[in-house]
């Protein structure tokens, strides 16, 4: 398949951009998504081109614009909404976890929610506690929400094209860190990444470091920092999805290299690090040669000052000391 290179950002409008010319019931809001180009400039240009009926402003309200999402889905729109920081989900929780997730479900199969809720879920970006929210788990421990996390420009596209398509609703947690990075991306309108499928970024034999969004970057620096001083051949798997989960790419990594860290901008505590070791632990134990490590952000909240959020977060320095522990 012929592909081109783009950034992150433009994977993902080019993605809206594709879905919102294949089916008139796709329409984006959110704050300042039209006019203005989006704080992030994700959907710069679409409202030029499409026009208010497609691409509109809401108020300052994620419980209303969420709500309103919720509503018009059930009525046959597929909206894609913007959440400026995932950090805001809070103040629309009845809407993206008791609404939009338990929907189909009450109406015996009646009612799809066919929603799709972007926007950045990183820290690294030094603008504090309250915006730098990594909530994955919190939506993946729902049932009936579908929860994805590209790393790549070319998961950006994929995974939001096929969220779009997607019947319930599925949360894009993007990375502001990642907005920039280029990266390979098929040119086919008809390309799609399945939610539920992993992708090992990097082949390897001695451990397995599983990791997904912003966290992939680290861990294949830190593969290549291993394989270059320490002789040691580290596989790279990108979740890509959160829920639906691709159990078998992991088990199977884990089985081959009989040792894993996991990678994960989450808090420690209920976080995704903490579902992937009780996989490994029920379906790989006997594969083991060692503990599962895993590399988490430091439970505390967001740091604002650049230097110690830097060390907070999964880096390379902080992987490769893991690994060092688990495979001596």
């Amino acid at each position: 398949m012929k592909t081109k290179t783009i950034t992150y950002r433009e994977a993902l409008r080019e993605a809206m951009d594709e879905e919102l010319t294949r089916d008139d019931n796709v329409v984006i809001f959110g704050e300042e998504v039209a006019q203005y180009n989006g704080a992030y400039k994700v959907t710069e240009g679409l409202w030029s081109k499409w026009g208010d009926k497609r691409i509109f402003d809401t108020p300052i309200s994620e419980a209303a614009f969420i709500g309103m999402g919720v509503g018009a889905s059930m009525l046959g729109v597929r909206p894609v909404m913007e959440l400026m920081f995932w950090s805001f989900h809070s103040v629309a929780f009845d809407q993206l976890v008791n609404n939009a997730a338990n929907v189909r479900y009450m109406s015996g199969g009646q009612c799809n929610c066919p929603i799709v809720v972007r926007g950045p879920a990183n820290g690294g970006t030094n603008v504090g506690a309250t915006h730098s929210h990594v909530p994955e788990a919190i939506f993946a421990s729902m049932p009936g929400l579908k929860v994805v996390s590209p790393a790549t420009p070319e998961d950006a596209k994929g995974l939001m094209k096929t969220a779009i398509r997607d019947n319930d609703p599925v949360y894009v947690m993007e990375s502001t860190v990642l907005y920039g990075m280029s990266g390979e991306v098929p040119e086919s309108p008809d390309f799609t990444i399945p939610l539920g499928k992993a992708k090992v970024e990097r082949e390897g034999s001695d451990i397995t470091l599983i990791a997904h969004g912003g966290s992939v970057v680290p861990a294949l620096k830190a593969a290549e920092e291993l394989a270059e001083k320490h002789n040691i051949n580290a596989e790279v798997v990108n979740l890509r999805s959160i829920r639906p989960l691709d159990q078998d790419t992991i088990i199977e990594s884990v089985k081959k290299t009989n040792r894993a860290v996991i990678v994960d901008e989450s808090k420690p505590f209920c976080g995704v690090s903490a579902q992937l070791i009780t996989l490994i632990q029920e379906y790989a134990f006997d594969y083991l040669d060692a503990p599962v490590g895993r590399v988490c952000t430091i439970d505390a909240p967001a740091i604002y000052s650049p230097h110690i959020e830097a060390e907070q977060l999964p880096n390379q320095k902080r992987i490769v000391e893991k690994v060092l522990k688990v495979a001596k």
